[in-house]
């Protein structure tokens, strides 16, 4: 069984950057994937960033592309998700989350549903102040 632990988020003023981690453990991972959400007060859960363990280019939804970056450290089977020039529009909680899939399916877009997903951390506040 996949667990996932995260570090803790923060409170940033706009502007401003945050990096959370995401520890991995209980699988071999080269056929996994390790995907970043969030959920806004209100909101529906929403894909953040991608990364496979096994290869392929990081993927990003259009609202957090040239602001986010999401990398791995294999040794340490640890994600990343740097976040720069943090908005208050980012404020949410922050979910970090590993599925069993193909590098195949991954590059073919099977990365940003929920249920593409089948282990999730606990979540972590980030909150950007304006």
């Amino acid at each position: 069984q996949v667990q996932l632990v995260e570090s803790a988020g923060g409170l940033v003023q706009a502007g401003g950057s945050l990096r959370l981690s995401c520890a991995v453990s209980g699988r071999t991972f080269a056929n996994y994937i390790t995907g970043w959400f969030r959920q806004a007060p209100g909101k529906e859960r929403e894909f953040v960033a991608a990364i496979a363990w096994g290869g392929g280019s990081a993927k990003y939804a259009d609202s957090v592309k040239g602001r986010f970056t999401i990398t791995k450290d294999n040794a340490k089977n640890t994600v990343y998700l740097q976040m720069n020039s943090l908005k208050p529009e980012d404020t949410a909680i922050h979910y970090c989350a590993a599925g069993r899939q193909n590098l195949t399916y991954y590059s073919g877009g099977v990365y940003y549903r929920e249920r593409d997903y089948d282990a999730w951390g606990q979540g972590t506040q980030v909150t950007v102040s304006s």
